[in-house]
């Protein structure tokens, strides 16, 4: 029997990408998998729960952990993987696009851990998985503003872990390299020089196999960063 089975895990921007690949393994080692998207249609069954969500809206965020409490209970993994990705200049980037990229990128994660941390950690246990990137250690060209979110949701995840040791609620940063899903469809990176060609690139399957590893550790212990990239 899988250690994950029968276990409550809630996956955000589950409807493409890293997000499904993930809920869709989860299911696969035997877990209820909530997923939520801004673009999944409601569905409430007894092992299928579709949430429609923006993570960026706090008062969405929260109706749907309510919901999630009520209809299931308290989740026992939480993978907070919804974001956006921004690429372009600083000296080209606007403070819209920037601020975009803070509601994605660490706004959302922020809501979303705020909404289900809680409730982990009066029912004394879980794992809240969070999706980061390359670009959470790293600087690139083209960069600024994704780059300052998803560092900033390093910070998140670091204090997140420091505060809540001994609680029974445990923290990942899971950092994936270029991974081929359709967030690169606009870029083009097979064209562009430096970059890395999608036939190259982590699958969306890759990352998620990472989080389910993290998601089968022993509850005593604490896995704080997973980093994985291309070969």
């Amino acid at each position: 029997m899988s250690a994950l089975q029968g276990r409550i895990a809630v996956v955000t921007g589950a409807s493409r990408g890293i997000g499904a690949a993930t809920a869709s393994l989860l299911a696969r080692e035997g877990a209820r998998v909530v997923r939520m998207s801004r673009t999944l249609a409601p569905k409430h069954g007894k092992e299928t729960l579709d949430l429609r969500c923006d993570v960026t809206d706090a008062s969405q965020v929260r109706v749907a952990a309510d919901l999630v409490r009520s209809e299931w209970g308290t989740p026992d993994i939480l993978v907070n993987n919804a974001g956006a990705f921004h690429l372009a200049p600083f000296e080209e980037t606007s403070t819209a696009e920037f601020d975009a990229q803070l509601a994605a990128n660490l706004r959302g994660p922020w809501l979303v851990a705020k909404a289900f941390v809680p409730m982990m950690r009066a029912g004394k246990g879980g794992l809240v998985v969070t999706v980061g990137s390359v670009a959470d250690h790293n600087g690139f060209p083209g960069n600024a503003a994704y780059a300052a979110a998803k560092y900033g949701v390093r910070g998140l995840h670091e204090t997140l872990v420091a505060e809540h040791r001994g609680t029974g609620v445990r923290f990942t940063l899971v950092s994936p390299g270029p991974t081929d899903t359709a967030a690169w469809d606009a870029v083009d990176p097979d064209s562009r020089e430096g970059f890395t060609p999608r036939a190259k690139m982590l699958r969306p399957e890759d990352v998620a196999s990472a989080i389910v590893f993290a998601a089968t550790r022993p509850s005593h212990v604490q896995l704080d960063w997973l980093r994985l990239g291309p070969a």
